[in-house]
């Protein structure tokens, strides 16, 4: 049976790529509005209301506002804002963080879509956490680079404005809307110290965790990753032994991410290492990932893989 999905915010780049992955499925019918009655209340609640599924893209006040709008126990809601990301009667939209959230995701009828950095970073650290490698009062650091397109119009606008940005730091304040995720995804005492940076590359993202121990822990470390990805069909985990990591302007859209351990000459240091793209498994692919699982269909459907 078909299920009718409404994008709200279709207009973005999240919102588009999601529209992208489910073009050509029979088992969703869109619902679009017209551009003169995407901001008009009536219809907006209209729309809220009527789908089996709506994709919040927005703002986080106006995703906030669009749950609101729903009046009705039927409509399950994906939201990609950071609003409800540690809300505790929403589900976190990570599959793979623990072996029993894709059911939880399964029963959800709120489902929160995680940040694309948090994404990369409690890919790296929950599993270590769980498995006492990482301990949970630890004070980790995330050094983090992703393409402009994360950073939506605005941001994608700026850089093609000014072409002779090679770097931008920012998040300088120590106060970054996603360290809350973060800290709570991982099961941490205290909140990472996050310091992200923007590139002059569309999308595609790297994000690191260094580590280091009194004791040789990269066999260990490895392991504990590769168990709990194991079989997974989105994420792969392998030992990194590249001089370099690039990101490329060529680089193609995906809905994978690969974890990369590299490790000193005697195991006691780490980088733990996650490439993804920013607007596939970060973003518009874990939102259509999701859908998936909340439709009960096959989870990689209509993913790039």
């Amino acid at each position: 049976m078909t299920k009718t999905v409404f994008i709200d915010g279709a207009a973005g780049t999240t919102g588009l790529e999601i529209a992208e992955r489910l073009a050509g499925r029979s088992e969703f019918a869109l619902v679009t509005l017209p551009d003169a009655e995407r901001k008009d209340p009536a219809r907006r609640a209209e729309a809220l209301n009527d789908a089996d599924f709506v994709i919040l893209c927005l703002p986080d006040a106006a995703a906030i506002e669009a749950v609101a709008m729903i009046g009705n126990d039927s409509t399950k809601v994906i939201d990609a804002s950071t609003a409800h990301r540690v809300a505790p009667d929403w589900a976190y939209g990570f599959p793979e963080l623990v072996a029993d959230q894709r059911d939880t995701i399964a029963a959800s009828t709120r489902v929160s879509n995680p940040g694309c950095y948090p994404t990369g970073f409690l890919a790296l650290a929950a599993p270590l956490v769980a498995a006492g490698i990482i301990a949970r009062d630890a004070r980790l650091s995330v050094n983090a680079v992703s393409g402009y397109s994360g950073g939506g119009k605005e941001l994608i606008a700026r850089f093609e404005a000014e072409p002779d940005i090679g770097f931008r730091s920012y998040g300088l304040s120590l106060g970054h809307k996603h360290v809350p995720e973060m800290q709570r995804g991982a099961g941490l005492t205290h909140p990472p110290l996050f310091a992200p940076a923007v590139v002059p590359v569309y999308r595609g993202m790297l994000v690191e965790v260094p580590l280091g121990f009194d004791a040789p822990m990269a066999d260990a470390a490895f392991d504990a990753l590769a168990a709990h990805f194991e079989g997974s069909p989105l994420v792969s985990v392998r030992r990194g032994d590249e001089s370099e990591l690039l990101l490329r302007e060529s680089d193609a859209a995906t809905d994978r991410m690969e974890l990369m351990l590299f490790a000193s000459a005697d195991g006691t240091q780490l980088r733990l290492v996650a490439r993804l793209d920013n607007l596939g498994k970060g973003a518009s692919g874990a939102c259509v990932q999701n859908l998936n699982i909340m439709a009960g269909l096959p989870e990689i459907a209509g993913l790039r893989l």
